[in-house]
């Protein structure tokens, strides 16, 4: 499947509030929410090694009932894809004399899946990719928060901009 299809078919997946996990004959329903967090964890995970998107995804698999939902398979596979372009957004909007490589690898993970929504999804409203963002950064993170919030302002304020 191509990264065009890829847009496409999420696209169609995230219009809808909740996002079905099939694993064999066991459908789960999941909130939008919980299949972003399904993303960062995959992302997350990614960050440690370096085997194939694929593997990580199967490798993972089990962590989640249900399995892998489609759309957080779909936005890592972007994520993936657009990961240069992604990263160098980000570290526009970094303070001076910051780079990639001082922030942590769970910050990290939430502005790439925030930054990919918010630039490659239009049906998901910018501020709700902020929102959801600062929440996982509650969640799994130490005090950083304010950090994802303050760089994702800045990325918003500028695409109102321009």
């Amino acid at each position: 499947m191509d990264y065009v299809t890829q847009i496409e078919d999420l696209d169609i997946i995230s219009r809808f509030g909740l996002i079905m996990c099939e694993e064999q004959s066991t459908p789960k329903t999941l909130s939008r929410s919980e299949a972003r967090e399904q993303a960062f964890m995959l992302l997350f995970s990614k960050s440690f090694d370096d085997e194939p998107l694929e593997a990580t995804i199967e490798d993972n698999a089990e962590m989640f009932e249900g399995g892998v939902c489609a759309y957080a398979q779909a936005v890592v596979m972007g994520i993936e894809a657009k990961q240069d372009e992604i990263d160098e957004s980000i570290s526009r909007f970094l303070k001076k004399g910051w780079s990639l490589s001082r922030i942590s690898r769970a910050s990290l993970a939430i502005l790439r899946l925030a930054f990919y929504e918010i630039t490659y999804l239009d049906n998901i409203p910018d501020s709700v990719s902020v929102n959801e963002a600062v929440e996982l950064a509650k969640k799994y993170t130490i005090d950083e928060y304010r950090f994802v919030n303050g760089v994702l302002g800045a990325y918003i304020r500028s695409r109102e901009e321009s």
